[in-house]
């Protein structure tokens, strides 16, 4: 059996998680919204084409906030084109992915999702193919009340009261050379700050998001960043990150293990913040918003043969396995250890595309095998995060070494004296024990140990079966004063939930 020691101490505190850490995305791509959130023709369709069984689904979630229309698709957006009466709405080549948009739902058309889905909409502007000018039209449209041109225009669609959009993400991956009008890092920096300006003279009360690298391996990751935010500190709250990991290699010990990498890659952004700021003798900070991450890869293959220029094609539908559920445990449990600094996050995606969510058109949705852990973490783990202490037995993989088995964090809702501990065993082969050391919460319960264990690594839930669901367990965690016994299981995702 393998052994870990965890110290937690009630007043060692990394700080406040901001509720927005378990946000999603949804972007024009796919079956994400055609088939996925929106289907007239579908049983549980309601009156404006949602589909109800979706809806309940991302309810059990408890998403707080959702990034819309995209994602590269936002790059060759024109948002005009979303709004208005359906039947004159223009059907459009969306050249990011190859496919037809037929513009059946746009921008007031999500906003009124979202309010149904108990969240919030973090809308993106287009700086690919258009500018400042656009992006502060829509503001326009979105968030004044009336007796503007563009305000007057929401009015006559329907829309009476503004949408009150607050996070607007200035444009997505634009040093992508894929990106429809990619950018060097000075001409983003010129583009996003001049757009950041229209839009907060038109809306002083919104937050805007730049865009920081694609991703970690780009060759223009923090050289861009630096360049980026000295063109816009003054005027932007947060940057963005966005990472995804894949097991291609089908190698267990390396691949729930990557959470390194994305820890890493937090606190490298972190340090390229901080060093503008300093150069800057600025007293603001810039916070994170890490707007994509998952596991991505299993469709890639199978993308490949799908024809262009449909309406919603079947892309980026990977099917997730349990090994897949227990490295996104491992990246949750990193993003709350970095909640002092990372605001927002948003899981790519919510439904059908590298989703927890899945669909068949005209028939049943299901939960994938990832949407337990993001489920327990947003519905749990709410509250202020706790510095965790941890020495723990290490194995060594091909890429990583001296990885700890344990990875762990512990929360607090000190509202309602409620502790959790979220923790995931690396070790496909053996038991972990847990000794916790709970400093300040004497008095504090057991009320529930949920576990996702004893599958196949491979396992993987599907429309005719699905297997891969949380257990409860019983007898293998207990509490004696500030100390917690507990035995998790091999390979496993586990929360354990307290109350004094």
């Amino acid at each position: 059996m393998k052994k870990a020691k965890l110290i937690i101490n009630k007043d060692f505190k990394i700080g406040q998680i901001d509720k927005r850490l378990y946000g999603s995305f949804i972007e024009h791509l796919g079956r994400a919204v055609y088939g996925g959130i929106y289907e007239p023709t579908h049983p549980t369709a309601d009156s404006e084409g949602f589909r109800q069984d979706v809806l309940d689904l991302v309810k059990e979630l408890n998403v707080p906030i959702v990034r819309y229309p995209g994602g590269n698709f936002v790059s060759g957006y024109n948002w005009e084109d979303g709004v208005g009466p359906k039947e004159l709405r223009p059907k459009k080549m969306d050249l990011a992915w190859s496919s037809i948009e037929p513009n059946y739902v746009g921008t007031n058309e999500f906003a009124s999702w979202a309010k149904k889905a108990n969240s919030e909409v973090m809308m993106a502007v287009n700086l690919g193919t258009r500018d400042g000018d656009a992006a502060r039209n829509l503001v326009e449209y979105c968030n004044v009340k009336e007796g503007t041109y563009w305000s007057d225009l929401r009015i006559s669609h329907g829309i009476k009261e503004p949408h009150n959009i607050k996070v607007w993400c200035l444009g997505n991956e634009m040093d992508g050379p894929w990106q429809m009008g990619a950018k060097t890092a000075y001409e983003y920096g010129r583009t996003a700050c001049e757009a950041a300006k229209l839009m907060k003279w038109t809306d002083p009360s919104i937050e805007l998001v730049a865009c920081g690298s694609s991703t970690y391996y780009m060759s223009t990751f923090a050289e861009w960043e630096s360049i980026v935010l000295s063109e816009t500190y003054d005027h932007v709250d947060y940057l963005s990150l966005h990472m995804y990991f894949n097991n291609h290699k089908d190698y267990l010990p390396d691949f729930v293990a990557e959470s390194i990498d994305f820890d890493k890659f937090i606190k490298s952004v972190v340090s390229i913040c901080d060093y503008v700021k300093a150069k800057k003798k600025s007293n603001k900070q810039i916070n994170l918003s890490f707007d994509e991450w998952n596991v991505w890869y299993h469709s890639c293959e199978q993308d490949k043969s799908v024809p262009r220029w449909q309406v919603a094609p079947p892309l980026l539908e990977d099917v997730y396995t349990f090994e897949d559920a227990i490295l996104v445990g491992c990246l949750l449990i990193n993003l709350i250890k970095n909640c002092e600094r990372v605001k927002i996050a948003c899981l790519a995606q919510l439904v059908n595309v590298i989703a927890p969510i899945m669909t068949e058109n005209g028939g049943d949705a299901w939960r994938q095998t990832i949407y337990y852990p993001f489920m327990h973490a947003s519905n749990y783990g709410r509250g202020v995060a706790l510095i965790p202490n941890i020495e723990s037995d290490k194995y060594d993989g091909r890429k990583y070494k001296d990885v700890p088995y344990l990875e762990a964090i512990a929360t607090v809702n000190e509202e309602n004296d409620e502790l959790t501990i979220f923790a995931v065993n690396r070790c496909p082969g053996e038991e972990l024990l847990l000794e916790a050391t709970l400093g300040g919460f004497s008095g504090y319960k057991v009320t529930e140990h949920i576990s996702l264990y004893g599958f196949d690594p491979k396992e993987r839930n599907t429309k005719d079966l699905r297997k891969v669901k949380p257990s409860t367990l019983s007898g293998s965690t207990e509490v004696d004063k500030e100390l917690l016994k507990s035995k998790l299981p091999p390979l496993s995702w586990n929360v354990i939930r307290m109350k004094k």
